[in-house]
């Protein structure tokens, strides 16, 4: 995660899912990032051969983040590229802290 001056950067590593593997929601001020992936099942024995041994990930991963009640779905812009999930967060507007204001006292 990494912070600039108007959004916070999520960069999220996800080698081998393909982009319909993945899924990115907001609810209730959290952004979850969550990817699931089972082996191919219809990958057919060569002709000339058969596998021995296949090594490949399969399992399902999950992150939440909390943003805040204020952004909406809209708000959060997702690029998903050579295996990394990009995300951009803006900030929430900072609430101005209302100068100190003096009260006149009578008497």
């Amino acid at each position: 995660v990494k912070e600039t001056d108007n959004s916070y950067e999520v960069d999220i590593d996800l080698p081998g899912f393909k982009k319909d593997e993945i899924e990115a929601k907001l609810e209730n001020g959290y952004l979850t990032i969550s990817a699931a992936k089972g082996l191919d099942k219809e990958e057919k024995e060569e002709k000339d051969g058969k596998y021995i041994r296949k090594e490949r990930y399969s399992g399902a991963m999950s992150r939440s983040f909390y943003v805040g009640d204020e952004l909406k779905q809209e708000d959060i812009k997702a690029k998903y590229e050579d295996g990394i999930l990009k995300l951009s967060v803006p900030k929430k507007e900072q609430k101005k802290v209302e100068t100190t204001k003096h009260i006149a006292i009578e008497g």
